[in-house]
């Protein structure tokens, strides 16, 4: 037994190593490598809680071969069977495998309020706020408040509510060269019934034809306020290591929408998906999060406050980063969201432009 055991531990370790994994993807059993401390937080609790798991279950598993092994009926040769000894009403064996998974159930729940309290943390006056809005299908983003090197690049006081989403959401679609009207609510609900909707100074909002990039600054809390246009949506970006639900009407399903990271801790471009399934369309509802330095973001803001009518990829290219999507493109489901890119994209860890120099909108 011992022998067997020794050589299947030695073949997963061969396993482990063939398989090109370092140690520490091992340990994220899956996960993506995270960007934010509470991802990091997550990422280690996941990792100690699959531990915990494989632990209970090498013992349940190993009580289970040493029973079907040493225990089984020995032949005899009278017709009589021989009964094995019974064990029954073991008090003190009962207590112990009674009280044990209360005890883990206990550790395991303390650790998760830990973990869950420090990822719902909200602190005042967060130094960035994003309005984010999904509709069938895509997606709104909007600056409520920027706040970076100790200046105001947007104030909250510019954002409204409630008014003029209709002009913002496309009624139609590109499909097979034709315009297909959009059914639903998205293109239905008036804008009383929207009321709860945010519309902001600065916006990029997301089409057929490019997907939205929601560039953001590395290590700078962060706030994101959530809504729905329509049915229920999900913000999911991998790398945050979890996702929130996109309500419509907030208030009246009694929902938190914010919540706040304490800072991307690198420069790059995560994919971000909608999780909730919410229509014909919602394999393609996809964003990108670019993290930029907080001065690169700043210049960012600024030429889009100097130059209103430019797009997000005018911005974006002023800043020397690369314009559009690097990970992922309109209408493929390509999940990419380990640091590769499609073939006709760039690298997903290097989206500034080689040799470029900052528009000087952009740094004013």
């Amino acid at each position: 037994m011992i022998k067997r055991l020794s050589a299947l531990a030695v073949l997963g370790v061969v396993v482990l190593m063939t398989s090109g994994c370092s140690a520490e993807e091992a340990m994220r059993f899956g996960w993506p490598e995270g960007v934010t401390s509470e991802a990091k937080d997550m990422g280690e609790f996941w990792t100690w809680s699959v531990i915990a798991a494989l632990a209970m279950g090498v013992l349940v598993w190993a009580l289970i071969f040493w029973t079907i092994t040493f225990h089984r009926a020995k032949a005899v040769d009278s017709e009589d069977q021989e009964i094995p000894r019974q064990t029954a009403y073991n008090v003190p064996l009962e207590l112990a495998y009674t009280a044990i998974p209360f005890v883990l159930i206990a550790v395991m729940f303390y650790f998760t309020v830990i973990v869950q309290n420090k990822v719902e943390t909200k602190e005042d006056n967060p130094a960035v706020v994003v309005d984010v809005t999904a509709f069938q299908w895509n997606w709104k983003f909007g600056y409520n408040s920027v706040n970076v090197g100790g200046k105001q690049l947007v104030d909250a006081k510019d954002s409204t509510k409630g008014t003029a989403f209709d002009l913002q959401i496309p009624k139609f679609r590109e499909h097979d060269g034709e315009q297909v009207e959009i059914k639903g609510a998205a293109g239905g609900r008036s804008n009383e019934e929207r009321k709860y909707l945010s519309f902001d100074k600065i916006e990029t909002l997301g089409s057929s034809s490019e997907i939205p990039i929601l560039v953001l600054p590395t290590n700078t809390r962060i706030q994101f306020d959530l809504a729905a246009a329509d049915v229920v949506h999900s913000f999911w970006v991998p790398e945050f290591l979890f996702k929130r639900d996109v309500m419509p009407f907030p208030e009246q399903n009694h929902t938190d929408s914010s919540f706040q990271i304490s800072g991307i801790d690198r420069e790059g471009a995560f994919v971000g998906r909608c999780a909730e399934m919410c229509g014909t369309y919602h394999a393609m509802m996809n964003f990108e999060v670019r993290a930029v330095s907080p001065q690169v973001f700043a210049q960012y803001i600024n030429y889009r406050n100097a130059n209103p009518d430019a797009s997000n990829s005018d911005a974006l290219q002023a800043v020397c980063q690369q314009p559009r999507s690097v990970t992922t493109v309109p209408f493929d489901t390509r999940r990419v969201s380990n640091g590769t890119t499609p073939d006709n994209l760039g690298d997903a860890n290097n989206t500034a432009l080689a040799g470029c120099t900052p528009a000087k909108e952009a740094t004013n």
